[in-house]
């Protein structure tokens, strides 16, 4: 791989004006693709196949109703009558179809629904306003108006994560490499990366249904991984340049070596995700799909237009002091603070373990306490409308009332209503229910809904216990199932837990695998998968402190607390398996190849530090920095993966990989690198070091010089 990968940077560097209008070209064509292709997005969870999603079919074909159709509340609070929200009733029935007011048993509270014949996607910004205005004019007589709704939310927005992730990424690669160019590269390459891969998943919203989050989470990880991607190429190219080698020459081993390790982390992040399609969740698939097609971009990018770049800025990827002389580069004078830091550790390394271990224990103990469910209104920010909405009708009509559940009862011709008063009568029986509603009955009579108000609230466990509850239930001659908003999120969060276990267990088994190849060793893939797990526990724990307990929560503008969104875990472990990969071959690779050339197992593992821990430092506070620009996000899941990100990328840099990394590997000595003769044949060769292309340009050397001398022997 190291070998094509070493003509593909020479090629891309020679050629480079070729090479930048190949991707401007590509990225022209996904510009207009997006511009006439793209569709809708959305933020519905379902999964085909669970009862509550076969119960919506059941009513759509039974009823003639749909859930994809728009609708709204529009809640009044104060002395109420059906005279005072007349104004407001009908504006609005000039706007959609609106049912009568229903109002709470002291008349403080009342609501209407707007129903709209249309699914939310079409209805415009300009519809939104007019709702709005409709409801409150009556405002002005003393009455408090709020809204909830898929219909009320805004679907700007905004860019201040990018932004801010940007720009601290642009100052930690100044620091880094000391020329506004060299820092200038990286983001002007991760840029173009992230924008092909958006208009990508533009053009797919026209042919696929995608959540709205999509584009957030492709970006997030476009930019991290774009940036640092380029960050290692750059970095080892400036190396080879400084140890005299020409700048074709040193494109071309900078993609062969770097670019190999690129390739090897890339893959990891790419399957990490692809393997979410495992879940049989389709929008987790969709959003897994798409967020690793960006990360394939960011790879191809880094192995073609990266170089390609170089070898338009000439010198001026060097500091302007070493532009003359730029061997300086590797003249330190003083000690590296890699090599400082593994030497301390090495010295110490029970000390650094134990103590590392006790640390992040300490951190992912709260992961004991993990609740999950799906966001809805009560997660909104307290200053929102539809957080103020959802509390009025608590208040009003009970903590129950915002999550009521559907139940459908089908039976023989005829027989739909005796089934469904007997279902009611069971389930009126049962604990934490307020009310049952009166069946209503499709006009075959086979097939009847009932609406059940929970005494609890929508994410609350004892809402979760009365649904299985209620399944448990049967009726004679009639089948129940369960279904409605609140029903498809609890469907929805125990499918995803129930996926947990078997993803986890495909990334760990691969993790491992993928290691073996690249180190030849059983030893370095157990290291690395535990201290991934490692992290991902550290994650977990961090983010059940912030946005479930609501420790530090005020500081990191998290407006209120409550069970993490379903999707969370399975992200986060994807995710970060293919991130803490990066670090684990970077810095490890350089050990191996070391010991490998006769370094003590101790020299190795410092050697590998000094000359990887400076690179992997600057890639984690970028990364580091995207992600935490994500938490100023107001989406709950995108601040919520943003947070945790970033705290996982922290453990994983600089606890994991710079710490207990070196100190096990110091530990383990010699054995460290052991693998059975049998299975070292029976496994290819990756080279992700590079060390067969090095060989081979040494040989490749050796022939040119022996031709040169004997030039003048057969001319004599």
């Amino acid at each position: 791989m190291a070998t094509l990968l070493y003509r593909l940077g020479r090629f891309s560097y020679r050629r480079r004006r070729l090479t930048l209008a190949g991707w401007v070209l590509l990225l022209v064509l996904f510009a207009v693709g997006a511009a006439t292709l793209s569709g809708p997005t959305t933020s519905a969870f379902s999964i085909p196949g669970t009862e509550s999603s076969r119960a919506l079919e059941v009513l759509a074909t039974k009823f003639g109703t749909t859930s994809d159709n728009a609708s709204a509340k529009v809640v009044f609070t104060g002395d109420l009558s059906d005279s005072s929200l007349a104004p407001a009733v009908t504006a609005l029935k000039k706007l959609a179809t609106v049912a009568d007011p229903v109002y709470s048993a002291d008349k403080k509270t009342a609501y209407v629904t707007v129903s709209y014949d249309v699914p939310v996607t079409d209805v415009s910004i300009a519809d939104r306003e007019k709702l709005l205005a409709a409801g409150d004019v009556v405002k002005q007589d003393g009455i408090g108006v709020e809204f909830s709704g898929e219909v009320t939310r805004t679907t700007e927005e905004s860019h201040a994560a990018e932004a801010i992730g940007i720009i601290v990424a642009a100052f930690v690669l100044i620091i880094t490499f000391g020329s506004l160019v060299a820092a200038g590269l990286p983001l002007v390459t991760a840029l173009v990366g992230v924008g092909v891969g958006m208009l990508g998943i533009q053009i797919a919203t026209g042919f696929f249904d995608l959540s709205s989050s999509t584009s957030a989470l492709a970006t997030m990880l476009g930019l991290a991984v774009g940036i640092d991607y380029a960050l290692f190429v750059v970095s080892r190219y400036r190396h080879e340049i400084a140890i005299g080698r020409g700048g074709v020459e040193a494109a071309g081993r900078a993609v062969g070596t770097a670019g190999s390790a690129v390739v090897f982390a890339g893959l990891t992040v790419i399957i990490a995700l692809v393997a979410l399609s495992v879940t049989g969740i389709p929008f987790l698939t969709a959003m897994g799909v798409a967020a690793a097609g960006t990360v394939a971009v960011a790879v191809l990018i880094t192995l073609s237009l990266v170089p390609a770049v170089l070898g338009f800025c000439g010198t001026r990827i060097l500091p302007r002091k070493h532009r003359a002389d730029p061997a300086a580069l590797e003249h330190h004078a003083k000690v590296p603070f890699g090599e400082r830091w593994a030497r301390n550790v090495v010295r110490h390394r029970w000390i650094a373990l134990v103590g590392t271990l006790v640390v992040i224990g300490a951190v992912a103990y709260p992961v004991m306490d993990l609740r999950l469910a799906l966001p809805d209104d009560s997660t909104a920010a307290e200053s929102s409308t539809q957080r103020k909405a959802y509390d009025q009708l608590a208040a009003g009509f009970g903590a129950g009332f915002n999550g009521p559940l559907i139940i459908v009862v089908e039976a023989a011709s005829g027989a739909g209503r005796s089934a469904a008063l007997q279902a009611q009568q069971a389930i009126g029986d049962l604990t934490d229910v307020v009310t049952v509603s009166d069946p209503v009955v499709n006009q075959a009579g086979d097939t009847a809904m009932l609406t059940v108000i929970p005494g609890s609230s929508a994410t609350s466990e004892a809402t979760k216990d009365l649904v299985h509850d209620i399944r448990s239930h049967t009726v004679t001659g009639a089948t129940m199932a369960v279904t409605g908003t609140t029903a498809v999120n609890i469907d929805v969060s125990e499918k995803l837990t129930d996926a947990l276990v078997p993803y986890l267990a495909i990334v760990v088994g691969l993790a491992f695998v993928l290691l073996m190849l690249v180190f030849r060793s059983i030893l370095v893939p157990l290291k690395a998968t535990i201290g991934f797990l490692l992290s991902v526990g550290a994650a977990f724990g961090a983010l059940v402190s912030v946005f479930q307990k609501g420790h530090l929560a005020g500081l990191l503008g998290v407006e209120s607390t409550g069970p993490l969104v379903s999707i969370m875990p399975i992200f986060l472990i994807g995710i970060l398996f293919g991130l803490a990969m990066d670090y684990e071959v970077f810095l490890v690779t350089r050990t191996r190849e070391d010991f490998v050339h006769g370094a003590s197992p101790n020299d190795a593992v410092i050697s590998g530090m000094k000359h990887g821990a400076r690179v992997v430092t600057a890639a984690a506070l970028i990364m580091m920095s995207v992600f935490a620009g994500f938490i100023l996000a107001a989406d709950t899941i995108i601040k919520s993966l943003g947070f945790s990100l970033a705290f996982g990328v922290a453990v994983d840099a600089f606890l994991v990989r710079m710490t207990i990394v070196p100190a096990l590997l110091s530990l383990f000595g010699r054995a460290a690198w052991w693998l059975p003769r049998r299975l070292d044949r029976f496994l290819p060769n990756v080279d992700v070091e590079g060390e067969q292309l090095t060989r081979r340009l040494h040989e490749q050397a050796r022939a040119a010089a022996r031709e040169e001398s004997e030039i003048p022997a057969a001319a004599a």
